[in-house]
């Protein structure tokens, strides 16, 4: 196996678990490929694509469908798939005032962490562009609509997808099982593209993703903001990218194996201190994050007994003691984990106390009728009184179940 070994390397294997937990596989990409050899650990980020059954989250009727452009230059420079298939974005022009802002957002989707499991995903849409969606629908934050996206509905948005299996951070290959490790690369690819289709003229910038994509948000923040001069107002948005090693219901950290699979396999490395981050960042995060509990505290792996197997799916059945060991391991954990964060001005927080992943996406969570609030102001509001400096955002909810906005997901 060939590996470059550069910064995303350079780094003591120990330090990768501070904040930062694990993704993998998608339900529906299990269910509509080979899914025998995919262990039920791997399947469970189905959170990503499906947050749940709530009515709320089925497409909207009225949603604005972008097509899908490939990268015809990036095979040249080693910019691939996982399969050797070129990578894509979708990308929705900006009108009036906002025809000089861009919105870049990074796609979610998991992560593969060993051969087997990046080769099954490289026969699904998280790993290679063969399988894409040639149109996707814009909704949240990038609805063209001023009534679901007020402050960055004309400005020049898109969604680079997803299909390296690390965040966009690797660089390296497995030539016996054709697997291509360039996220890094493909983060660079359509970068460069953008930068020729009007990227480098921007007068503001925001660079946003969720999930894994927050996760890469976190990554690329400063190397985004160095693309502009300093004249351009630049800053970025990490949507439940906030991956906390905290202690499982079994007393352990079962998902450290995993993780460190992508590190060995990949030569990856995730930035673990936000504190590091030069560049503004804004935090979106919900404090009971669904997917971390499904997948990082109760998993079944060490719930044997199944005590979690209802709370894991619907908070609103947790015990009594359930609660409190959410709220002490992890809800209290997330807060001290963004304390460095929140000293620093020119950051935003908006930590609620919800049963939700990712939630600047949704509609129905960024900027609608009943959206989510805490002081009475919506995630799309408070994201664009950082963004613009209108307020110092630091929001951070009361404890559950305080908070009766929440749009707390259902798993049957």
């Amino acid at each position: 196996m060939e590996r470059f070994m550069g910064f995303w390397c350079a780094v003591l294997f120990g330090l990768l678990f501070s904040k930062w937990g694990v993704e993998s596989f998608e339900l529906d990409d299990v269910l509509t490929g080979n899914g025998t050899d995919v262990s039920f650990l791997e399947s469970l980020s189905y959170l990503e694509s499906m947050y749940g059954e709530s009515a709320a989250n089925r497409p909207q009727k009225n949603a604005l469908m972008v097509g899908l452009t490939l990268v015809h230059g990036a095979a040249a420079k080693g910019a691939v798939c996982l399969d050797g298939s070129l990578p894509g974005y979708h990308f929705d022009h900006g009108f009036g005032s906002g025809a000089n802002n861009w919105l870049v957002n990074l796609e979610g989707g998991g992560w593969c962490n060993n051969i087997r499991t990046c080769v099954y995903r490289k026969k699904t849409r998280r790993g290679s562009s063969n399988y894409f969606e040639k149109q996707i629908p814009f909704t949240g934050i990038l609805s063209n609509k001023p009534g679901e996206n007020p402050d960055f509905y004309n400005w020049n948005r898109v969604k680079i997808r997803y299909c390296d299996g690390a965040s966009f951070a690797g660089d390296g290959e497995d030539k016996a099982a054709g697997l291509q490790f360039r996220g890094q690369r493909i983060w660079q690819a359509a970068i460069e593209d953008l930068m020729s289709k009007g990227l480098r003229n921007a007068n503001q910038a925001l660079l946003s993703g969720c999930s894994a994509g927050g996760l890469a948000t976190i990554l690329h923040c400063d190397e985004f903001r160095e693309l502009f001069p300093r004249s351009t107002k630049v800053k970025c948005l990490s949507d439940a990218g906030l991956f906390l090693d905290a202690t499982d219901v079994s007393g352990g950290h079962e998902l450290r194996n995993f993780f460190g699979g992508v590190v060995s396999l990949q030569c990856f490395f995730p930035q673990n201190l936000i504190s590091n981050i030069k560049t503004p960042l804004f935090i979106l995060n919900a404090a009971y994050d669904a997917w971390q509990v499904q997948q990082s505290l109760a998993l079944p792996s060490v719930d044997p007994r199944g005590d979690w197997r209802f709370c894991r799916k619907n908070i609103d059945r947790c015990s009594p003691s359930q609660i409190k060991f959410l709220q002490g391991g992890f809800r209290n954990h997330m807060v001290n984990a963004v304390k460095g964060l929140a000293a620093l001005r020119q950051s935003g927080l908006f930590i609620n106390s919800c049963f939700a992943h990712c939630q600047s996406e949704r509609q129905d969570t960024w900027f609608a009728n009943n959206s989510p609030v805490i002081g009475k102001k919506a995630i799309a509001t408070v994201v664009g009184d950082w963004y613009f400096d209108r307020a110092n955002i630091k929001e951070i909810d009361c404890p559950y179940p305080c908070d009766k906005t929440c749009h707390n997901l259902v798993f049957r």
